[in-house]
């Protein structure tokens, strides 16, 4: 994808890998597209209001950007229309204080937005609910295995460097990357700005008094993600009124919200530009900074590892999926690891809905690709299919050729 002119002094890498997953590009269900596209490297806000109480093992429920799974529409959606001059203006005047923009540039920029009422539309559908055992075959796919592998064996060198920096193993990368666009081969096709505008302006609502509260923050999210789309522009000398990508606004490769694409976008080949749409020395480290940066990853620490559960005898403080509980603690409260666990590392308990219940013990890695997409099932895809990205290959062997029958025996 070329989004703007400033972006095409990159050239594009070889496509041996894209030839390994085009059955998946051309006959995956729509719904692989829409979900691959749900995912991005967002900031989120915490929630307005926390419930008295959740419980402290952690189950598995997927959003799409900005959405819960009881933000369904109750009420027919009205037109989203254009914010009012009083409101544009508050707009513009505010971003321009916060972000140091000329107010000239801003105005220039908002002319050229369109309100969309296919976003309004996208981003109002329930969040998807499908459990684990239906999630996971949408994206752990022999298809998307062997692209991934293809891709690691192309990229093997950059990647390489990339983890012996960071820390984050080559195939989490391939396998966000995988997850998030097929390797860049689908990266959206909303214009950005537009879907920021809209979104800004036109968050849809329940008409519920108890989600206002959150439905104003989802706006004054989207309003601000907005004005850092215009700052991002300055900073990178992005055209951003040409930029395209998801239906909320992710961009690029790795689907970047703006304010992400600011706070930890690298340029990985020094080259002055952190190009996240076409460079892949930038797309790479990015993809690892923030994991590092804002998922706290820890070099050479385990993901997950399956448990065992029994009613123990004490209960667990809820620790809203943060890795806060020794393994002395989660042993008492009746969960065992089944397989060894580094000394000193805590864990939280989150339990999957497959063919029989699963419960895993989940560690700072595993809260990291979290903080990619608000989703127990989302992080879990991504950690195994880059297992299995990783994992060598099964070797075939050959069936014999049957031996050559004795004279006089049947088959002569």
């Amino acid at each position: 994808m070329l989004p703007s002119a400033a972006m095409t002094r990159c050239p594009h890498p070889s496509r041996a890998w894209f030839k390994a997953v085009r059955p998946a590009l051309t006959s995956a269900p729509v719904l692989t597209l829409v979900l691959a596209l749900a995912g991005c490297a967002t900031q989120v806000p915490p929630p307005a209001t926390k419930p008295a109480s959740t419980p402290a093992v952690q189950t598995a429920t997927p959003t799409a950007p900005g959405m819960t799974p009881s933000d369904a529409i109750a009420t027919p959606l009205p037109i989203p229309r254009p914010p009012s001059e009083e409101v544009r203006r508050a707009f513009v005047v505010e971003t321009a204080a916060k972000y140091g923009l000329d107010e000239t540039y801003i105005e220039s920029v908002l002319a050229r937005a369109q309100i969309r009422e296919s976003t309004v539309a996208a981003m109002s559908r329930p969040a998807e609910t499908k459990p684990w055992r239906d999630y996971r075959p949408i994206f752990i796919t022999q298809q998307r295995i062997d692209g991934g592998r293809a891709f690691l064996a192309e990229h093997r060198d950059q990647l390489a460097r990339v983890e012996a920096q960071y820390g984050v193993p080559a195939e989490v990368i391939v396998a966000i990357l995988g997850v998030e666009t097929m390797w860049g081969a689908n990266t959206g096709k909303s214009p950005v700005l537009d879907a920021l505008y809209t979104l800004a302006f036109n968050y849809p609502r329940t008409n519920l008094p108890e989600k206002i509260a959150r439905e104003n923050q989802r706006e004054a999210f989207f309003r601000d993600e907005l004005a850092q789309l215009l700052k991002m522009g300055k900073e990178t000398g992005f055209d951003v009124a040409t930029l395209q990508g998801s239906y909320a606004g992710a961009m690029g490769w790795g689907q970047f919200m703006p304010s992400s694409y600011r706070l930890y976008s690298v340029d990985g080949d020094g080259d002055g530009t952190r190009d996240l749409f076409n460079d892949l020395d930038d797309v790479f480290p990015s993809v690892a900074n923030y994991f590092v940066k804002k998922g706290g990853w820890q070099r050479g620490q385990p993901v997950m590892v399956r448990a065992s559960y029994t009613p123990g005898a004490i209960p667990l403080v809820d620790s809203n999926g943060e890795p806060i509980h020794t393994l002395e603690t989660l042993a008492q409260a009746g969960y065992r690891p089944l397989e060894p666990v580094p000394a000193g590392l805590t864990a939280a308990p989150i339990k999957l809905d497959g063919e029989t219940d699963e419960y895993w013990l989940t560690f700072r890695n595993f809260r990291a690709i979290w903080s990619y997409n608000n989703s127990i099932r989302y992080a879990t895809a991504v950690h195994q299919l880059s297992q299995l990205i990783a994992a060598p290959a099964e070797v075939v062997t050959p069936v014999a050729a049957p031996a050559e029958p004795a004279a006089g025996q049947p088959g002569t």
